[in-house]
């Protein structure tokens, strides 16, 4: 039977409660991007990967925009005999990248590019730049997936230098990449001391997010509009260490090194604005630009490999074997990309120093000519 009219009239205000209710519960999960949370993926696991799955596994837990659970794409490898996924899983430890850190158990390896990544809605690219995935056809991203790029490198094409968040945004079929780059040795961050990155974005929101899930007390993330310019700090500065490698190879001392350092960061800050719209002069006052520049010349491996170059320890790729533990070298391959740009375009007497590292490092050049410049 249907209700009394009384009953009804002190329905009504109950049921118009309801529909507002329920009207701004919609708004509100429309603000966040629908009913879902953002689901995040590591896609790559060597050392500066399992550094970073640390710290976002950590802080998905604290923050309610996230999913808890972080999975990590780990190409399988062997370790005595069982799969680096396995034992990633069962110690939460990458034994082999990153020895002595626990991340939290809310990281999952896997060793399955299509199962780490379904559903996610955030991606981070962590990995030598030749071993990004090419093909993405299979594989169920989460709607509005959107990615960043933490891999320092750089492409060239006929036309020039193309940034890797391109790169992947071609790769990707056009979904919006950010960067972060900064002075951020992976053992330092993974041991929680205290640092700072920037995040380099096209769109407002997505560096807004990007902060959100990387940001800790003791990693500390600022912003800025502008990929390209954040973007080839990342890349440059470890054709620049290579130099301050010679200098410590040779013996030289702080000065040398500092001149070394300061002319890098202007040849970077050059061609950063000279390829490249929209390049702003603070971003080279960031945790991406001075900042990464000094502790990449001080730590890193390309510093150390250029140091065992100068002393004449062997080729680079002999080096690269006996120093880097199965990792590969950024700069000298940025070294060659960067010089063939500048040969083409013919530039090389605007970079001096960009043109001798090369000189030294491929052309047999004596490293005691860093300094003659």
């Amino acid at each position: 039977s249907s209700a009394s009219p009384t009953f009804q009239r002190m329905l009504a205000p109950v049921s118009i409660l309801c529909l507002l209710g329920g009207a701004a519960a919609t708004n509100l999960l429309a603000l966040r991007g629908g009913a879902r949370k953002e689901k995040v993926t590591v896609v790559g696991s060597g050392n500066w990967g399992s550094a970073i799955a640390k710290i976002v596994g950590r802080n998905v837990l604290e923050r309610d925009e996230f999913d808890d659970e972080v999975r990590m794409w780990v190409y399988q490898e062997q370790i005595n005999g069982k799969n680096l996924t396995d034992i990633i899983n069962a110690k939460n430890e990458n034994v082999k990248y990153l020895p002595g850190v626990k991340f939290t158990k809310n990281v999952i390896a896997d060793p399955d590019l299509a199962s780490a990544c379904k559903d996610s809605t955030l991606l981070i690219f962590v990995m030598p730049h030749q071993f990004i995935p090419k093909n993405w056809d299979s594989i169920e991203l989460g709607k509005g997936c959107r990615a960043v790029s933490l891999i320092k490198g750089i492409e060239f094409d006929e036309n020039g230098p193309q940034l890797i968040s391109q790169y992947i945004k071609k790769v990707m079929k056009g979904m919006d990449v950010s960067v972060l780059m900064g002075a951020n040795v992976a053992n330092e961050v993974a041991q929680d001391q205290f640092c700072e990155s920037t995040v380099g974005y096209d769109v407002e929101s997505s560096g807004q997010i990007w902060q959100k899930l990387f940001d800790c007390p003791t990693f500390r993330i600022g912003k800025i509009k502008d990929v390209a310019g954040t973007e080839l700090c990342g890349a440059l500065k470890n054709v620049v260490a290579l130099g301050a490698g010679f200098c410590d190879g040779l013996g030289y001392g702080g000065n040398t090194k500092a001149a070394i350092i300061r002319i890098g960061l202007k040849e970077t800050a050059k061609f950063a604005k000279m390829f490249f719209d929209g390049v702003q002069d603070e971003t080279f006052m960031e945790s991406c630009g001075l900042a990464d520049l000094v502790t990449t010349c001080f730590g890193g491996r390309n510093r150390k490999c250029a140091e065992a170059f100068a002393k004449g320890e062997g080729s680079w790729d002999e080096i690269e074997k006996k120093l880097l533990n199965g990792q590969k070298l950024q700069g000298t391959i940025t070294a060659k990309d960067v010089l063939l740009v500048l040969k083409k375009k013919k530039l090389t007497e605007e970079f001096p120093l960009f043109t001798r590292i090369h000189e030294i490092a491929f052309e047999g050049k004596d490293p005691k000519t860093i300094v003659e410049l």
